[in-house]
């Protein structure tokens, strides 16, 4: 696992955040959906501004989060992930938030 990533999550009542710093990518995609969806919580808000790199294993596990959480994720994208968001087609969602 890259030394620079990290997802922390905090729960508070039925919504977790969860700050995700470093390198999203095939090694770390999965922590960052486990971090996401620790059980008993219904929303989710993924801080991904301290995020450098971002790649379609990442995306996957973010589409997979607004599967999971329809309606009541919140994604707050780094420049740089909203970049990758976009060329991808993403962009327009409606669960990306201005960082």
């Amino acid at each position: 696992m890259d030394q620079e990533f990290s997802a922390v999550g905090e729960v508070d009542g039925d919504r977790v955040t969860v700050t995700v710093t470093g390198e999203v990518d095939m090694a770390t995609a999965g922590e960052m959906f486990r971090a996401a969806t620790p059980g008993r919580v219904h929303s989710a808000t993924l801080d991904l501004r301290a995020v450098t790199f971002f790649d379609s294993a990442a995306i996957h596990a973010l589409v997979r989060l607004a599967e999971h959480y329809p309606g009541t994720l919140d994604v707050l994208p780094s420049d740089r992930v909203r970049r990758v968001l976009d060329i991808s087609g993403l962009g327009e969602q409606p669960w990306i938030k201005a960082g």
